[in-house]
């Protein structure tokens, strides 16, 4: 496959003829909406040959109840694990099942697709944020931790579930080794039952780096207690924080190359976010917040807008900038470029795959390119 980026003048015949390609699959491929108007700077995925890849990787996307089924059918033949999210717990380790719909429709579907259903694991409070009160209570006390295995154990029986992401932020630091020894048991249990578990770990770049969201997180502990682990590599760009990519590749390197150094890269996969923000200008901290958009519509909105589509080249993801009401915009998202980019760091260090937070809106030209570049390993 090969990556278009479009010039002043160009129109999707112009390209197919100039590229002998298929019109109507490059329209297609990369979910143009007619009249087929094109953005300057836009980068669109031209389909050639169908090659062999000669990789292979393990592919994860969370995922809500009440995402699409149409979205998820179009999707689940290129995961080997679908994440649902999620599962909470009480103080006392009884399990909380999902909040936002019921789960039990996804699970069949995933085996249809030959993927693993996985049940994630948050310890979200009644606020729908994370509750490090609900982390500490749990993994200090041996009852209630026994009490939630033996809730995961018996939902993941009578569900269908195949094993358990165990998804905490903002642990406190003083429960890190507690922490650990919480995944140990569960992932003992698991594996005894025929179960995997994977945890989600903040994107550190040091042992010692400071925050609540690394301090409690050991990453070689981690890594040797669980079967694989996701690296959290977005979020740079958020909703309150300041206009930047979501998931700058030299920022996602150095995470990747400090886990490297704790945990083997046959455990690791890199997170990858599907979606983007858009942030009214000026940018003032506590007052600005962006709006979450896909990255199909990031593209619709610099096309309705006139707007020219740039490419910052350190970190390796396209933004653009409009005026609408009076406001000026800036909006950073993911593209063929991007993901092109993301892909070749798995590549260079042999990571065991990737992990997509998260699946709800349907991009076709980022799984074309995964499936072009990797062999996705169905268990």
């Amino acid at each position: 496959m090969e990556i278009y980026v479009v010039k002043p003048g160009d129109s999707v015949d112009s390209i197919a003829r100039a590229l002998n390609a298929n019109v109507e699959q490059l329209i297609y491929d990369n979910q143009l909406e007619y009249p087929y108007e094109l953005a300057v700077g836009q980068a669109l995925l031209v389909s050639g040959y169908v090659r062999e890849a000669d990789r292979t990787a393990a592919v994860s996307g969370y995922a809500y109840p009440f995402i699409s089924p149409w979205v998820l059918e179009q999707t689940l033949p290129f995961l080997t694990e679908l994440r649902v999210f999620s599962y909470g717990f009480t103080k006392e380790g009884a399990l909380v099942p999902p909040n936002l719909g019921d789960d039990t429709w996804m699970i069949p579907e995933t085996v249809r697709f030959g993927a693993l259903p996985i049940l994630t694991l948050t310890p979200f409070g009644p606020d729908g944020n994370f509750n490090n009160q609900l982390i500490h209570s749990v993994v200090n006390n041996e009852a209630y931790k026994a009490n939630l295995v033996r809730n995961l154990l018996d939902t993941m029986g009578e569900k269908g579930y195949e094993g358990v992401d165990i998804d905490f932020e903002y642990i406190l630091a003083e429960d890190r080794d507690a922490f650990t020894a919480f995944v140990w048991q569960v992932a003992e249990s698991m594996r005894q039952a025929g179960y995997q578990t994977s945890v989600a770990l903040a994107p550190k770049t040091s042992a010692d780096q400071p925050g609540l969201l690394y301090e409690g997180k050991d990453y070689r502990a981690l890594g040797e207690a669980a079967d694989h682990v996701l690296l959290m590599t977005y979020e740079w760009g958020y909703t309150y924080g300041p206009p930047m990519a979501v998931a700058p590749l030299n920022q996602v390197r150095r995470v990747v190359e400090y886990a490297l150094t704790e945990i083997p890269a046959a455990k690791i996969d890199l997170g990858i976010p599907n979606y983007g923000y858009d942030w009214p200008l000026p940018y003032e901290r506590g007052v600005t917040k962006a709006a979450t958009i896909n990255n199909v519509q990031a593209v619709r909105i610099a096309i309705e807008h006139g707007a020219a589509i740039r490419f910052d080249d350190v970190a390796e993801s396209p933004y653009f900038k409009y005026t609408t009401d009076g406001v000026e915009h800036e909006v950073w998202f993911e593209d063929v470029r991007s993901l092109s980019a993301k892909f070749g760091l798995m590549e260079e260090y042999n990571l065991r795959g990737c992990g997509y937070w998260q699946i709800m809106e349907w991009f076709r030209a980022n799984w074309l390119l995964l499936q072009d570049r990797f062999y996705i390993l169905k268990e």
